[in-house]
């Protein structure tokens, strides 16, 4: 999948994950796509709620062994 910007969150424990997507994503534009890599296994909970609360779009979760893989669009900004 295109992205415009990696996060790598490997070993990070949440809250860690969330805190550096949040970065990331100010770091692009809106419509582009971020992917973040992390390993702990709350991040699928963690970002799935973080993309409804924020309007963000979680376009696609990929778990390789441990290895998760985030695909998130950034929301316009209205």
């Amino acid at each position: 999948m295109h992205y415009d910007h990696e996060v790598d969150a490997t070993g990070l424990k949440c809250p860690l994950p969330i805190l550096r997507c949040k970065k990331g994503l100010n770091e692009i534009q809106s419509d582009q796509v971020l992917k973040i890599i992390a390993t702990d296994p709350g991040s699928k909970k963690d970002f799935d709620a973080f993309c409804r609360q924020t309007g963000h779009e979680l376009l696609s979760l990929e778990d390789d062994d441990g290895v998760i893989t985030f695909f998130i669009k950034k929301r316009r900004l209205s």
